[in-house]
């Protein structure tokens, strides 16, 4: 479907544009799904952490990655367990409250709390919710072909809710769209390792995360505009640390802890939403298109704890980002009873301490709202490296 539906920022300042993201991304009512909606599209919600989009988008759906908010969860709470992550319930109250209407939703086994996400969404909604099952071996010779059928079966889902078939063209012409996107996040990433100064670290975050609620084309349009303004931006250096910030695979930090950090120094590099950058390469867009869609997620993919392959340590990725922004230092986060990202944290922080990698440990929620001790500790450990 061929329809804008936010151009609000063509004409305006850059800082005015970066701005009305963060807005953007921290309403809760998502106007641009409703917008997609009113113009006469379809949704296709999909759970963290990854999803081919590029199946979605060549039946005309919009992709709409579902990363819960910053809402009480006075619907959803009734359908967890209260000692579960927050981003599972409030997830799920985007779609009971109204806020999102969807017509179709796709979940991932990624943990034992998510892989009954569907089943319960399913409880209570009649569009069809599916499980989307990445393989869990993905070292096995097997896993491409698997991987394949499973995007096959998927695709066949989503042309009956689409009502139309996804053709070649179609897919290819998707497939180009996301390569194109996944380059523009690489070079904003790269500017922000080279010149962190441009563009602070929740800017950055805001508009990546816009692309999970936007038409791809709209978001490209947009990526090139500001990362062409970004250079010239008035902005000096400063004397900061350089941070990795690793543990937002999944549930998201509240956007006012990213900004907090951003003030104390200069987040280099992250695992943010790393299911819009999954993919490290661009997509073959001839040939068996899901087959191509099926070897890149094993072949050339990035990392999180949800995904078990031997060839790719945690602890080594991890090293791997530090020594490849030119960090100083790693902050290391997990979501309140995030089991994969608590379980990971024991050897990054063995990794880290075997190789002098100064480290600061802390947890959160998407609805946390207070943050002085937290500040106020991440001060302190910054302060202790510049002045060591």
């Amino acid at each position: 479907m061929n329809v804008h539906i936010w151009d609000d920022w063509r004409g305006q300042p850059l800082d005015e544009v970066l701005a009305d993201y963060r807005n953007l991304v921290e309403d809760a009512d998502f106007p641009t799904v409703k917008k997609w909606r009113d113009a006469g599209g379809k949704v296709l919600g999909h759970f963290q952490v990854y999803f081919p989009e590029e199946i979605a988008h060549a039946a005309g759906m919009l992709p709409l990655k579902i990363r819960g908010a910053a809402l009480e969860p006075t619907h959803a709470d009734s359908h967890f367990g209260s000692y579960l992550c927050s981003i599972l319930k409030t997830s799920l109250e985007m779609a009971l409250s109204g806020r999102v209407v969807l017509d179709m939703f796709v979940s991932h086994p990624i943990c034992d709390a998510a892989r009954n996400l569907a089943a319960i969404w399913g409880r209570n909604f009649s569009y069809p919710c599916q499980i989307l099952y990445l393989p869990q071996n993905t070292n096995s010779a097997h896993s491409v072909r698997y991987l394949r059928d499973e995007y096959a079966r998927l695709q066949a889902t989503i042309e009956e809710v689409a009502g139309c078939r996804i053709t070649d063209t179609d897919l290819a012409r998707s497939i180009g769209v996301f390569n194109e996107n996944r380059r523009l996040l690489r070079e904003l990433y790269t500017l922000k390792r080279e010149s962190p100064w441009l563009i602070a670290a929740d800017e950055a975050y805001c508009l990546m995360a816009v692309g999970g609620m936007l038409p791809r084309e709209e978001h490209n349009e947009l990526l090139r505009w500001v990362l062409d303004q970004l250079p010239s931006r008035p902005a000096r250096r400063q004397d900061r640390i350089r941070i990795v910030f690793e543990g937002g695979f999944c549930e998201q930090p509240p956007l006012d802890l990213i900004r907090i950090l951003g003030r104390s120094c200069y987040i280099v590099d992250d695992d943010l939403l790393i299911g819009l950058r999954w993919i490290l390469t661009d997509v073959p867009a001839t040939g068996d298109l899901l087959g191509n869609l099926a070897h890149v997620y094993v072949e050339h993919s990035s990392y999180s704890p949800v995904q078990h392959d031997l060839r790719k340590p945690k602890d080594e990725m991890l090293l791997r980002r530090i020594a490849g922004s030119g960090a100083e230092a790693a902050i290391v986060c997990a979501a309140k009873m995030c089991e994969p990202g608590l379980e990971e944290q024991v050897a990054y922080i063995d990794a880290l301490d075997k190789h002098r990698i100064p480290c600061f440990l802390s947890e959160f929620e998407e609805n946390m709202s207070s943050f002085e001790q937290l500040e106020m500790q991440v001060e302190t450990f910054l302060e202790n490296l510049m002045f060591a």
